[in-house]
């Protein structure tokens, strides 16, 4: 990347590009400025993608964008329910910007094929899906991530 500054959106989709999964580039793209190094955020994502490990379930963009919530907001205490409220509260609102945007937060809705099967992940592999559905996903959550933090 050149000298100029990158943003964290345009670093989520480097990194989704890579061939990082979808909830590895929405992380580490925030992590640094959150206290986390990117390494141990590709780590710590790394189990999110794809649905979850790849189980169809909720899309690693959102799992990604909310432990960066997470790591921003989040209580060390567990007397702190105001702090609790907060965070969910910003949850909410990143799934309802995320779901007004693509529909749903679920892979294969997303994707319009199950990836926890060999069929639909061939398809989604054939249709080349993950440019034309998961880059942009990777895109809308570091654009509505990018507001709330």
């Amino acid at each position: 990347m050149s000298d100029k500054a990158v943003s964290k959106v345009e670093l989520a989709i480097a990194t989704h590009r890579e061939g990082f999964n979808c909830s590895q580039a929405v992380l580490s793209a925030f992590a640094p400025d959150l206290g986390l190094d990117r390494e141990t955020a590709l780590r710590v994502s790394s189990a999110f993608g794809a649905g979850m490990g790849r189980t169809g379930q909720t899309c690693g963009v959102v799992s990604g964008a909310l432990m960066a919530i997470g790591l921003k907001y989040g209580s060390i205490n567990p007397e702190d329910k105001t702090t609790k409220e907060q965070v969910y509260a910003l949850v909410r609102e990143f799934v309802e910007q995320f779901k007004a945007r693509n529909g749903t937060t679920l892979c294969p809705e997303l994707l319009g094929y199950d990836i926890g099967t060999p069929e639909g992940l061939q398809a989604v592999r054939e249709k080349g899906l993950v440019a034309t559905v998961c880059t942009p996903a990777v895109q809308d959550a570091a654009e509505i991530l990018e507001r709330l933090l």
